[in-house]
């Protein structure tokens, strides 16, 4: 039973009732009867309007399902069809977004983003720091230096592996920042003069930056400085001196790093990334962004039988070149994802019923972040007074609108000036990808940020043709002309709508976190597709990709792009079926082996341990950054091909099972596991993992929350109240 405090309509669970209470409105200058009052209200009004956009969802796509029940996929009939139910709509007029009060991380500079489950106070921390990243380090513990020819990472420090390391930096200066003559790897030394920086090389000759303008500033004295700062394409790069350090006593010059301006923001995450089905998880989240909107989150690890305080870095600082102090910021700016409009939680009860969990996101995580808003902290995100809210799974433009709405209602619930609160527009559901144009005219005064969630986009495109046919292979999906074209359109649309220079277009994630070298030789394609932002999966791996934007000047590109026409629609709407299905029996196990080990490695983390995002190891135990994205497409197409008879139902539950055995030999040393094939009748994550296919086709959207949500709820002995 839990235990509940009834405000009017509302009965909210105490755990997050005392939190607000006790931790959450101290401060803000609101009092608890005003808050829960207009809290309650705003709730009233708009839950059926929320209900109502919900069954638009299922109402659209029962008739795309009946439509392709009774019509092989033909372009322009299909066409003609989508436009008369409603779901492909007439173009808005052109028009260019005036969002104002943005921090320049989103509106200018172009740089990786990182994605960070907020319920885990350390990634959080970590995450918020990326903003500046050790180069050596990132290429010392990752694969973008080879273990090869001597150059093993190994227990200790292994000098023939550092030497690659520092060739490798001393090339990246030397592509970035060239010298007027000479090279950096022949430095000797560093020294300011007449606010200018000169390079002695070994032959004794002296030289300067081929584009003096790119140094910007130091710290230390002009003669021996201890940091010299860089900066190009908006982003700083600090060369640290130090000539005692280990690193440094082995360079010519000194040199004991580079450091990377990286993760220029941060998306904090309430949303795929975490598992939050009841008060208790929801509490850990929230409590997370109000400390890290306070500056005051801290978070004690143990390391080598020392306790280790992590806390938020402070800005940094240099000498610039007119004789006074810059200060840079020391944090990634942080925006935060809501959830969708689908869910709903236990947390609060309005008249009997499960409260929508994105209303109430609107209605918390803005007063948590009353210290940034109104520039009372000393450790700052904002410095515009701007809420970043990303806000995922919306389905077209009258969701767009929704979304606007919940935020007008919640400023005004909480006393907040107009448009404090900004939207990022996730485009990863089709319905928004073909009306994107239209979406980003609902919230034209708003908009911060719009990305191409492929994978869930692509988890909502199997969804949407579940009656057409049966897909191509997983592997194949992305290889067919709808994904050029939903790649593509987004830059486009989002540039002729004016984001450049005022908001984000971001790209999707990098899913291979040890295997940076890839990301290494393929991410380019991001920057290089006029995004200013792309997401990566860790510190390191931001480093590592904050290399594409020195190489690429986003804003040029995105110049350039904006003479271009976009791929067309026809291309976005053509799906990914398959031809033939001609496959060998081989070939249809392997598929389902890869799909159903995917899906049982995540699930089983979700539901048993309540982690929302894992390094999943797949078939061949590459570890794999699973979500609840990833999910979707997995399970999602081996529905399709259940239901087209690719596969039977027997087929599945053998490989289920086999896989089930294989999750738990990979999880054999994790002393909180729960082996799933001693009981498959009765563990709940395998039943959860089973359930998400063989009821897949009728899943709304074919989302995984509904599924995963009541598993952990029914692990965690909640039965409603």
């Amino acid at each position: 039973m839990t235990a509940r405090i009834q405000k009017g309509k509302l009965a909210i669970a105490k755990e997050l009732y005392d939190f607000i209470e006790n931790e959450a409105l101290p401060g803000s200058g609101l009092d608890s009867e005003t808050y829960w009052k207009n809290f309650e209200q705003v709730v009233v009004d708009l839950s059926p309007k929320n209900k109502a956009l919900l069954a638009k969802r299922e109402d659209l796509q029962a008739k795309i399902d009946e439509w392709h029940r009774n019509n092989k996929f033909e372009l322009e009939a299909y066409k003609a069809f989508l436009t008369e139910i409603g779901y492909l709509l007439p173009e808005v007029e052109d028009f260019k977004i005036s969002t104002e009060n943005v921090d320049e991380e989103i509106a200018l500079l172009a740089g990786p983003q990182l994605v960070v489950p907020v319920r885990n106070a350390r990634y959080c921390l970590n995450a918020a720091n990326a903003r500046w990243g050790s180069l050596y380090d990132a290429l010392y513990g990752f694969d973008v230096i080879p273990e090869e020819d001597g150059a093993e990472k190994g227990k200790g420090y292994n000098p023939v592996r550092g030497e690659k390391v520092i060739a490798f930096a001393k090339n990246f200066l030397n592509e970035t920042f060239p010298l007027a003559n000479g090279s950096h790897a022949d430095a000797t030394k560093y020294t300011v003069e007449h606010n200018a920086l000169v390079v002695t090389l070994k032959d004794g000759s002296t030289t300067t930056l081929a584009h003096p303008a790119q140094f910007v500033g130091y710290n230390g004295e002009a003669a021996a400085p201890n940091e010299i700062v860089f900066k190009n394409n908006g982003l700083h790069v600090i060369v640290e001196i130090d000539a005692t350090s280990p690193i440094g006593q082995t360079d010519a010059a000194g040199v004991k790093d580079l450091v990377l301006e990286a993760a220029v923001t941060t998306i904090q995450d309430l949303e795929d990334s975490i598992a939050a089905v009841d008060a208790e998880e929801k509490v850990e989240g929230y409590r997370n962004w109000l400390g890290l909107m306070r500056g005051t989150l801290e978070e004690s690890i143990a390391k080598n039988g020392k306790t280790v305080t992590r806390s938020l870095n402070k800005d940094r600082t240099h000498k610039n070149l007119i004789g006074g102090v810059t200060s840079i910021h020391g944090r990634s700016l942080m925006l935060l994802r809501n959830v969708g409009h689908l869910m709903t939680n236990p947390a609060i009860l309005v008249d009997g019923a499960e409260i929508y969990e994105g209303i109430m996101d609107a209605l918390v995580t803005p007063l948590l972040s009353f210290a940034d808003i109104k520039g009372e902290n000393e450790i700052k995100n904002s410095r515009k007074g701007s809420m970043y809210i990303v806000k995922p799974k919306m389905h077209g433009p009258e969701e767009v609108a929704f979304a606007v709405e919940l935020f007008e209602r919640a400023e005004q619930a909480l006393g907040l000036p107009a448009k404090t609160l900004k939207i990022g527009i996730m485009d990863e559901e089709r319905r928004t990808s073909v009306n994107l144009k239209n979406c980003i005219a609902q919230a034209k005064d708003r908009t911060i940020f719009i990305n191409t969630g492929f994978m869930d986009r692509t988890g909502d495109e199997i969804h949407t043709f579940m009656e057409a046919g049966p897909f191509v292979r997983k592997g194949e999906v992305k290889s067919q002309i709808w994904f050029p074209a939903y790649e593509n359109r987004n830059v486009m649309v989002g540039l002729k709508a004016g984001l450049r220079g005022k908001a984000q277009i971001g790209k999707g994630m990098w899913p291979k976190p040890d295997m940076l070298l890839d990301m290494y030789k393929t991410k380019t394609e991001h920057p290089e597709a006029g995004a200013s932002c792309a997401w990566v999966p860790s510190p390191a791996g931001a480093v590592i990709h904050a290399i594409h934007y020195h190489q690429i000047n986003v804003a040029s590109r995105q110049q350039d792009l904006l003479a271009t026409e976009a791929l067309p629609l026809d291309d976005l709407l053509t799906p990914p079926l398959a031809k033939d299905t001609n496959w060998s029996e081989e070939e249809k196990t392997k598929e389902l082996e890869n799909n159903c080990q995917g899906i049982l490695g995540y699930v089983v983390r979700w539901v048993d341990l309540g982690v929302g995002c894992s390094k999943v190891l797949d078939i061949n135990n590459v570890g794999l950054m699973e979500d609840r994205a990833t999910l979707r497409i997995s399970s999602q197409h081996v529905a399709n091909w259940l239901r087209h008879g690719v596969v039977t139902r027997a087929q599945v539950e053998e490989v289920m099972q086999r896989m089930a055995k294989i999750v738990d030999e990979q999880n054999a040393n994790d002393p909180l596991y729960t082996p799933m094939s001693n009981d498959f009748e009765n563990n709940i994550a395998f039943q959860a993992a089973s359930d998400l296919i063989f009821k897949g086709g009728e899943q709304p959207s074919g989302y995984t929350e509904p599924l995963l949500h009541a598993a952990r709820l029914k692990l965690k002995g909640y039965t409603g109240d």
